[in-house]
């Protein structure tokens, strides 16, 4: 026991950069393996080959539309789901028979992939960016509905009925209690509806778009391209990295006060 809290002490004294740069080092020394094996060099170029692509495609003039276009349907689709989610999951949480409407819709449609449902949405929105918007908008906003609607019934009761006691509207119960108690799972519903907006961006953009990352990772794996497609994916990963950094500056500037479990 002594020796696992010294070595726990001995840890905790490397600098996150340190790690980081470990981290960084090994997923390096792994794709240069990978680049070496014949059974995966094809799918795994190396490190100046994959860079040199972004060149290629710059050359094209797609690489930075391809990132524009991706990043206004990814936006404007988290967006309107996150509006939508949030007076859907309270009314979920606070009337039950809103509840019994919606929630088996909600469960049953959350488990079927948006690739599945794409040619349908095709087929009423036309092509182009208005149906990859409403793909990204569905699947995002039934797992934020999920999650804000698991924190709002989490809500401790005895807090709501100490407020109404006091004479609490319920205006007041829902501003003064029910939101600041709900906050911590309204970031948790922003970080997963992010990511799956990010991963639905593939069934998003085939739906005959002309542009985005999701739609020339599918154009480039037709004409067996790995090394930009290789680009593409890693560029969505680093959008994704830098969306988590922006949502846990958001919780520690807005969830402060909430007690964390030391690792």
């Amino acid at each position: 026991m002594e020796v696992n809290m010294k070595n726990k002490k001995k840890v905790g004294k490397i600098p996150k950069l340190a790690w980081l740069a470990m981290s960084f080092a090994t997923a390096m020394v792994l794709w240069y393996l990978l680049s070496l094996n014949p059974q995966t060099a094809r799918s795994f170029p190396n490190v100046v080959v994959t860079l040199k692509a972004m060149g290629t495609m710059i050359s094209r003039g797609v690489f930075w539309t391809d990132i524009s276009s991706s990043l206004i349907s990814v936006i404007a689709g988290f967006g309107i789901g996150f509006i939508l989610s949030l007076p859907v999951a309270i009314l979920m949480a606070w009337y039950a028979p809103v509840r019994n409407i919606i929630e088996p819709w909600i469960q049953f449609i959350r488990n079927i992939p948006p690739l599945a449902y794409v040619p349908l949405i095709v087929i009423s929105a036309g092509v182009g960016r208005k149906p990859q918007i409403i793909v990204i908008t569905i699947a995002t906003f039934l797992i934020m509905t999920v999650t804000i609607y698991q924190g709002v019934i989490n809500v401790d009761h005895t807090l709501i009925k100490a407020a109404k006691v006091l004479g609490a509207s319920d205006k007041d119960i829902f501003f003064k209690v029910i939101a600041p108690a709900t906050l911590p799972f309204i970031i948790t519903a922003i970080r997963l509806g992010s990511s799956t907006a990010l991963t639905t961006l593939i069934a998003a953009e085939s739906t005959g778009a002309v542009a985005g990352l999701g739609m020339r990772i599918r154009s480039l794996n037709n004409s067996f391209e790995s090394a930009p497609m290789l680009l593409y994916i890693i560029i969505i990963g680093i959008i994704g990295m830098l969306v988590e950094k922006l949502v846990k500056f958001l919780e520690g500037r807005f969830t402060g006060w909430q007690e964390k479990r030391e690792v």
